[in-house]
């Protein structure tokens, strides 16, 4: 594990977090990501973009797609209603020695080492955890540590997204919080023929069929404000699939489909399932 030191301190560094996420469209988000990132005037500063959007739409893919972009090596921090201020700065354990060690976190990992930190579902921390950054989001750049006694200053190249979910079992940002997490970048659900080709690369295994089948309940639901994401989407195709092939092949697709549809989302969903499949498809245009 590797280490540095502050003012004395020995701080054991996180290690990078290496995804095989799969990143299909959205173009103009990650646009919207780097540009925030961009440094214009050695007077200027990098602004810390916030990914707001429904569960599911891809918000942690594409910061981790721009991350990758400028070469950069990433640290998620996953954010807790439990989160507490020395989980985002330093914590310390005891070593099997029986010392004190600090361990830094993703967030202070990627600050030393110029990498992009992305702090997934932001707004379930508290505002006590929030404060404990609040100067790394403004011009001074630093945390301090009251655990390990230390100030420690963000790289040049160091830069910090956050995601964060529409839903009801969230905190309300603190003023001082909000204009330190700008711009605000909203995602939505994708059109259909971005869709199907999310599908296609999280499901490379799976016939066109499914695909559109798929593609047609996820439209349909996406146009009755429904919060299936993409995410389900992937989730029913694979546990279809799974029973097609273990004990079901004598079943219809559309059946499995179905059942897979019930399992993973309840039966509420059924309304959208597009019983006729070709007929009930959407327009779907060639992709090359």
């Amino acid at each position: 594990m590797e280490t540095v030191t502050i003012e004395g301190v020995t701080l054991h560094l996180a290690h990078p977090d290496e995804l095989n996420l799969v990143c299909v469209g959205q173009e103009d988000v990650l646009r919207q990501i780097l540009a925030a990132w961009m440094v214009v005037d050695e007077r200027d500063l990098p602004l810390n973009p916030r990914l707001v959007g429904k569960p599911g739409v891809g918000k942690t893919t594409l910061a981790y797609a721009a991350a990758k972009r400028l070469a950069r090596e990433v640290y998620i921090f996953q954010a807790t209603v439990d989160t507490r201020p020395e989980d985002l700065i330093v914590t310390p354990v005891i070593s099997e020695e029986g010392r004190i060690r600090y361990m830094a976190s993703p967030i202070v990992t990627a600050m030393i080492r110029g990498g992009v930190a992305i702090i997934d579902e932001a707004n379930r921390m508290s505002e006590k955890s929030w404060a404990s950054l609040a100067p790394l989001l403004d011009s001074r750049r630093y945390v301090e540590s009251i655990v390990a006694g230390i100030k420690i200053k963000a790289h040049p190249d160091f830069r910090l997204c956050v995601t964060m979910n529409e839903d009801a079992s969230t905190f309300d940002l603190p003023e001082y919080i909000h204009s330190r997490l700008q711009p605000q970048i909203f995602v939505d659900f994708p059109e259909a023929e971005e869709e199907k080709e999310i599908l296609r690369a999280n499901l490379p295994f799976a016939e066109e069929e499914i695909l559109n089948y798929l593609v047609a309940f996820l439209q349909a639901a996406h146009r009755h404000g429904e919060p299936y994401s993409v995410r389900d989407g992937v989730n029913i195709g694979r546990y279809a699939l799974k029973r097609l092939k273990s004990f079901d092949s004598g079943r219809s697709l559309a059946e499995v489909l179905k059942e897979s549809i019930l399992q993973v989302l309840g039966t509420e969903a059924l309304i959208y399932f597009p019983e006729n499949g070709a007929s009930e498809r959407p327009h779907l245009r060639p992709v090359n």
